[in-house]
């Protein structure tokens, strides 16, 4: 096989596709235009995941999609890694790691030329020590039990027709295109009580491993970063985000958006229990000219409390920087107001993330992939 395969993995409660919403949401439209550009004709593989298993569990997960994929047979290989998914790249590619039996992880590393991360927790996020609280496990417990149970399954399908019938009632006030219709547009209104619907085997995955809580936090991470080494012959660079501290005041024709209230009440929730780093467990301090990298492409200085509302920003670096983007945790995937028409604004952060940013971001990613496509040194 002469064509290059390029891997997307998804981050923590990730997932391909529930419903008609994707993960990576017009990601690889994006991607494979900036790769063409370039003169670089790839495969790109969607990957599935289990959303909060343990980082072995996940790697292992991907590992057998690239050998499903072809991937052995292939000529390069190049993996990018949003969230916790750039954690699990990393596992795949440590020389001499043990997933499974054989040597198909050194095989696939071989066979690797880029690992780039997008939003990662190289370092932790103090958001994880939040799941590991009462009610970070009361949340995990609620979600399993709506899951695996008939009543639960029964309760959301009536909650999913009622706000399907609330977001139809909107667009009669003339609110059309809200995160809002675009969920039940594209999962509440095709929802079905059957347990072998892809929305139950989902949150039955949560139910049955949720691993990586422990593990994401800056104190399993400290583990993570002693056990996994980076493999010679790889590229390794890193997409990073962050956005200013949210500002206190709404304006008015916000307030009359109960939706948007909620969604930015939730993220400000997010950004403040993700601005407490660990006072034992320090990000690593970046060099004079990576500071400033980080600096001009956020517009304001990159501190250890800066975050795109689920990651600090110094946490997300690791190899080299590619690009540097004003955006929270889910707008560098596609999730932005008005993203391709197809999508919502889940994590309101005010970053004013726009299309333009987002094709400069996905640009800077296929830029490191068709530079990483002949084996770099091991220096």
């Amino acid at each position: 096989m002469t064509t290059p395969l390029v891997f997307l993995v998804p981050g923590f409660f990730g997932f391909s596709s529930v419903g008609a919403v994707s993960y990576f949401e017009d990601v690889e439209k994006a991607l494979d235009g900036a790769l063409r550009r370039r003169g670089v004709a790839a495969r790109i593989v969607r990957c599935m995941t289990q959303p909060t298993a343990s980082i072995p569990r996940r790697a292992d997960a991907l590992r057998r999609q690239v050998l499903a994929s072809g991937g052995l047979k292939a000529r390069e290989l190049h993996f990018i890694g949003h969230s916790t998914g750039g954690l699990d790249v990393r596992m795949l590619l440590t020389p001499g790691v043990k997933i499974a039996r054989g040597d198909s992880e050194e095989r696939i590393a071989r066979l690797t030329r880029t690992a780039i991360s997008v939003s990662t927790p190289h370092h932790g996020t103090p958001l994880a020590n939040h799941f590991l609280s009462v009610q970070g496990q009361t949340l995990l417990l609620v979600l399993s039990a709506l899951s695996t149970s008939g009543e639960g399954r029964g309760a959301i399908l009536a909650a999913a027709k009622a706000i399907a019938l609330i977001a139809r009632l909107d667009d009669w006030l003339g609110r059309t295109e809200t995160s809002l219709d675009r969920i039940a547009e594209g999962l509440l209104r095709k929802i079905r009580f059957d347990r072998r619907d892809p929305a139950w085997r989902y949150l039955g995955e949560i139910e049955r491993d949720q691993g990586a809580v422990l593990q994401l936090t800056p104190e399993g991470i400290e583990l993570f970063d002693a056990a996994v080494a980076d493999h010679a012959g790889i590229d390794y660079g890193c997409v990073v985000a962050g956005v200013p501290k949210p500002r206190e005041a709404f304006k008015i024709k916000e307030l009359v958006d109960p939706e948007y209230v909620a969604l930015r009440s939730l993220f400000r929730l997010l950004h403040a229990l993700t601005a407490r780093p660990h006072p034992r467990y320090p990000y690593p301090k970046p060099t004079k000219a990576t500071q400033r990298l980080l600096d001009r492409g956020l517009g304001f200085k990159a501190t250890p409390s800066i975050s795109d509302g689920i990651v600090p920003t110094l946490s997300q670096l690791h190899g080299r920087v590619l690009h540097v983007v004003r955006a929270d945790h889910l707008d560098v995937v596609g999730h932005y107001t008005l993203a391709g028409g197809s999508t919502g604004n889940w994590l309101p952060s005010g970053a004013g993330f726009t299309r333009e940013a987002f094709d400069a971001t996905w640009e800077a990613v296929a830029a490191a992939i068709a530079r990483g496509r002949q084996p770099a040194r091991a220096d």
